[in-house]
């Protein structure tokens, strides 16, 4: 799972949870559930009979005595919430990773797809298996026609870099190249040499 799919699952699950929190505290005042059950809410809960408002005549003159600048300051934070949640749901809709890429060569074969997560892996298994590269990291991004892929190698003190970058372009880059049609793919490629021990000469 990548940073901004856990973020986007933790943020969607505590708006459900804030959600279905509200929306059952609603239906049971609404519907007179603690009543009818014989239920005690805790003391000070709100909505616990559907006569209850949220904000009674109390609370609202206490509210409305904090001064001229007290209103002002709650629509501007309800409004920069309804902008933050307009852009993270904006950004969700543009899309950094294509989702699916065309396959069968040039022209690709109609209604033929791969998913982008499963030819990253499939780059990836096959780049970790060149001589002299411990780990390989593959993303592919970009949109329809305009795709990059993102290569991170981490070479064993073995690895040679030149010898790996001919290899990686000849083998699993070209593959991919070959199965999806698409000649044109920009590809980045960084290189790291994995940590390792000094050696002891006895």
């Amino acid at each position: 799972m990548t940073p901004r799919s856990a973020l986007n699952r933790t943020l969607l699950a505590l708006a459900g949870l804030v959600l279905l929190g509200g929306g059952l505290l609603i239906l049971f005042a609404g519907l007179d559930l603690y009543r009818r059950h014989d239920l005690a809410p805790p003391a000070g809960w709100p909505l616990t009979t559907p006569a209850d408002v949220l904000l009674g005549s109390a609370d609202r003159a206490r509210w409305s005595s904090q001064g001229w600048w007290w209103w002002p300051a709650v629509i501007a934070a309800l409004v920069v919430a309804a902008l933050l949640a307009l852009g993270w749901l904006l950004a969700q809709l543009s899309r950094r990773r294509p989702g699916s890429l065309p396959v069968g060569g040039t022209p690709p074969q109609e209604g033929v797809e791969l998913r982008d997560r499963a030819l990253s892996e499939a780059i990836a298994n096959e780049a970790g298996a060149l001589p002299g590269v411990g780990r390989a990291a593959v993303l592919i991004t970009g949109r329809p026609g305009r795709y990059r892929t993102r290569i991170k190698l981490t070479l064993t003190p073995e690895g040679t870099p030149g010898a790996t970058l001919g290899a990686l372009c000849e083998g699993p880059i070209g593959t991919a190249r070959r199965s999806t049609g698409l000649t044109d793919m920009p590809t980045e490629v960084r290189l790291q040499v994995s940590r390792h021990g000094p050696h002891r000469v006895e």
